[in-house]
Formats: structure tokens, sequence, C-alpha cells
């Protein structure tokens, strides 16, 4: 494998947008998030659909930055190398716009709902990363105890399900599921070999 040059990556393009425009909105310029905000009641009434891909790059306050920037910066790095720039930067947006949608669907008669952050671009970028290797161990910040790609995975999901049932919190559940499946959906339909590949890992090819 060629060394990685993270300053001249995809990923760390993406990292330095996301912080850059969120610092600015949260410090700088809190109308950019008002203007940014994924807001389903507006997007269908009003036709501002370019919500669904600025609100990707704001985030609530600095953890919330943080944790997806953290996570992006471990698993795009490894990504970016497998697909190339191009197909990652595919995978990031596409998945950025289509975690969007469910949110639309469910909540545009609520004039009060909005929505902002990366996670589900991010959540494509992971669960991508799931598929290709589902056997390789997973750290969770706070939790120094290697889990199955996998298995984190169908925890995930079954956790993002019912929580979306409950719509408490602040928590855009619809996203993280629709960016996860995304993210493996991208890699089937785009990218080659993806299938043999994951046979392959399981001994069935």
């Amino acid at each position: 494998m060629q060394n990685f040059d993270f300053t001249s990556s995809v990923t760390f393009l993406l990292i330095a947008i996301n912080t850059v425009v969120s610092l600015v909105a949260l410090y700088g310029s809190p109308r950019l998030i008002e203007k940014g905000y994924l807001k389903p009641y507006r997007v269908v009434r009003e036709h501002t659909w370019y919500e669904l891909f600025t609100s990707g790059f704001l985030h609530a306050n600095f953890g919330h930055l943080f944790v997806n920037m953290f996570t992006l910066y471990f698993f795009g790095s490894i990504m970016e190398q497998i697909l190339g720039p191009v197909y990652f930067l595919g995978l990031y947006l596409t998945a950025l716009i289509v975690s969007g949608i469910p949110s639309v669907i469910k909540f545009k008669g609520n004039p009060n709902y909005a929505t902002l952050g990366a996670s589900g671009a991010v959540g494509g970028v992971l669960f991508a990363y799931i598929f290709l290797f589902p056997l390789e161990s997973i750290y969770l910040l706070f939790i120094p105890v290697p889990i199955p790609a996998f298995i984190f995975g169908v925890l995930y999901l079954i956790y993002s399900m019912y929580e979306s049932k409950q719509e408490r919190g602040k928590i855009n559940h619809e996203a993280h599921m629709a960016g996860a499946i995304w993210g493996i959906v991208y890699l089937i339909v785009f990218v080659p070999n993806t299938i043999d590949h994951f046979l392959t890992v399981f001994g069935l090819l």
C-alpha cells in the first residue's frame, strides 16, 4: 500500500471545509446556520433543496463537529486509499444528500423541525468500511474494547431504528440509517468487484 499523503487528500479537504464553515457559523456568523439548516417544512414549500447539501457542513456545537471529523479522519483516509479520490468523494457527497431525504419526507409537515451535521455522510463512509472489512475490529471513543465491525454495524442500525421510532431528542437517526445503508448501496452499485470482495472475506468465493 502506498503512503497516504493526508495533506493533499479529499479527506483532509472535507475535514477542513467542515471545520472552517462550522466554526465560522458557530462563533462568527450564526445566520449561516439558520440559512443552511435542513428544514423539511421550508424545503418542500420554498424548494430550498440546497439545504440537503449545506446542512451537512454545519454543526450544532464543537463536540458535534469533533466526533464527526474524528470518525471521518480515521475511516475516510482508509476508504480514500481503497476507492481512490473520485469514488470516495462520490460516496461522501451522495451519502450527504441521500441521508437527508428521509428527514424531508418524515418531517415535511413540521415547521419547527430542523437538522444539521455531517453524520449521514460520515455514516456512509463508516458503513462502506464495515461492508468491505466486516471482520475487522472497531474501537469506540471511551470504550477500549474491540468490536467486530459487522456486529457494530448491526447494533448501530438496531439502535437507530429504535430511537427513530421514539421521536425524542435532537439526534437525526433517520439520517444515520439512510447514510449507513447508502454507504453499502453505493459500493455495490458504483464500485466494481465489491460483491466479489465481500464474498471472499467470508470464504464464499
